[in-house]
Parts: structure tokens; C-alpha cells; sequence
């Protein structure tokens, strides 16, 4: 695999990322699940799993991978909400939250599109063991360009996680060491990551201690060189089994993509999308 595309598809996923991960974070969303009865996590749970229909909670604890399955299981209330009600809300706060942010207002706005679309269109020929992408690329395309491009990315970056759950199971990672071991890298702080996981301290003591027998943590609960390695290459395998979508803008298209996605990243970012709330 051509490591020159590789780079340039992980950057252009990495500055388009945050027009879709922002819905886990804008307060348009929280008011949206909340006059659908959905509070705390709920709306996260329900939300992200809604284009699979009204899954029980088993199956979206498999596909999700790394949450408390007691998280999950008390955060599904199928019983109050329709998925496509949570679909449409989720639609109109990324529609308002985007726009909030003036993504409309960007002058390339279609020359992104075009690109991140085709990329998620190549994607949905290869839908075999990636069943969150396969089922938000189920979904029908809204007809908004801002929302396209919300979609696309929704697509591109289901896609990827689905590969990344598939290179933890080859490499017999579990939800939790994965946790811990993005953790101990210093790139997502702690404390984030274990409230919004919600594992109980005594279980992610106890993987802190598995990994430092495998050599993977030191004392100190940071990677050691084994550890960095294996980080190194769960990033590695996750971006090369992304290359179907990216594959098909080759490297000029994925570094024109990552160009042009820099001031829509930065924008939602500027607009304070990505703070918790």
C-alpha cells in the first residue's frame, strides 16, 4: 500500500472530521433529544445508533465497542422514541449548529463537498463487516449541501471506526485496553474518556494492570516503546483499511481534500463546536 496515500487520506479524514464529530458536542442536539425525552447519554446512544433502527442495547454495545455495556443497556429507551424521530433531530441540530458555525458562508464549500462524496460513494461499495457505515449509508442523501457535507463526512468517519474495531479484534484489544492505552498516549486526557465510557475505576485499574504485565504500560501508566509501537500500528492498519473510500481521490485528490477541508475544521472549531456543554 502506497504509505504517500495513506498519509495524505489520514489527513484529509483528520480536517474534515470535526463537521461531523461536532453533533456529539452542540448544545443544538442536546436541545433537540431533550424535547424528545432523551437526557444524558441517551441522545449519544441513540442518536448514533438510530440508522440501524430500534437496536437492542447487545448490538450496539458490539458495534460501539469501548462503552460500559451498563452505560449502554440504561441509555437506550426505544420504548419513548422513534429512530427516525432521533434521525430528524440529529439532522436539523447538525444543519444548525453548522450553520451557527457559517460553514455555508466558506467559498469551496462544493468543491469539498464533491470530493468528501465521492470518497463516502466508493466507500458504499464495500460495505462487508462494517455494519455502522452500512447502515447511516443506507440512509438517503439531504438535499442541503452543508448537510451533504455533514453526511459525507458522517459516512467516511463510520467507515473508518468500523476498520478500527476490526483491527482491535484482530489484535485481541478489547474495548477497555483500547481506552486505556489511547489514554496513556496523552491524546484524549483521561478523566474524558473514563466519564464518558463510564467504566467503574477498579476495572480500568485492573487493565492498566494487565497492560503493564504485557509490557505495553510502565509504572507510571504510559506507553512504553511496545506500547507505541502497537499504537503505531492499530493506526496504521485502521488507516489502510480506509483506503477503499480515500483510494478513490488517489493522493492529489486526498491532499486537495485536506486543503480545502482546513478552514471548514478550523471554523467549526473557532465556533466553539467541539466544547462540551
Amino acid at each position: 500500500m502506497d504509505q504517500h496515500l495513506i498519509r495524505a487520506a489520514r489527513q484529509a479524514w483528520r480536517r474534515l472530521e470535526p463537521v461531523h464529530g461536532m453533533i456529539y458536542f452542540v448544545p443544538e442536539a442536546t436541545t433537540r433529544y431533550a424535547a424528545l425525552g432523551l437526557t444524558g447519554m441517551s441522545g449519544y446512544f441513540t442518536s448514533r445508533s438510530a440508522a440501524l433502527g430500534a437496536a437492542p442495547a447487545d448490538l450496539v454495545i458490539a458495534t460501539f465497542y469501548n462503552f460500559n455495556p451498563d452505560l449502554v443497556r440504561r441509555s437506550l429507551p426505544w420504548d419513548k422514541v422513534t429512530p427516525a424521530q432521533v434521525l430528524q433531530a440529529r439532522l436539523e441540530a447538525a444543519a444548525e449548529a453548522l450553520r451557527r458555525a457559517a460553514v455555508h458562508e466558506l467559498p469551496d464549500l462544493l468543491p469539498v463537498l464533491t470530493l468528501a462524496r465521492r470518497a463516502a460513494e466508493a466507500a458504499r461499495d464495500h460495505p462487508q463487516g462494517r455494519p455502522l457505515f452500512a447502515a447511516h449509508a443506507a440512509l438517503p442523501w439531504p438535499d442541503d449541501p452543508v448537510l451533504q457535507l455533514w453526511h459525507a463526512q458522517t459516512l467516511l468517519r463510520e467507515f473508518r471506526g468500523d476498520g478500527h474495531v476490526a483491527t482491535l479484534l484482530s489484535e485481541g484489544i478489547t474495548g477497555l485496553e483500547a481506552l486505556v492505552l489511547h489514554a496513556a498516549s496523552g491524546e484524549v486526557a483521561k478523566p474524558f474518556l473514563t466519564m464518558s465510557r463510564a467504566w467503574p475505576p477498579d476495572q480500568w485499574a485492573r487493565t492498566e494492570t494487565t497492560l503493564r504485565t504485557r509490557g505495553l504500560l510502565n509504572d507510571d501508566n504510559d506507553l512504553t516503546p511496545e506500547g507505541r509501537s502497537l499504537r503505531h500500528h492499530l493506526e496504521t492498519r485502521t488507516d489502510t483499511l480506509a483506503m477503499p473510500a480515500y483510494g478513490a481521490l488517489g493522493e492529489s485528490g486526498c491532499d486537495r481534500l485536506a486543503e480545502l477541508s482546513r478552514p471548514f475544521g478550523r471554523r467549526v472549531v473557532d465556533a466553539g463546536l467541539l466544547k462540551l456543554t
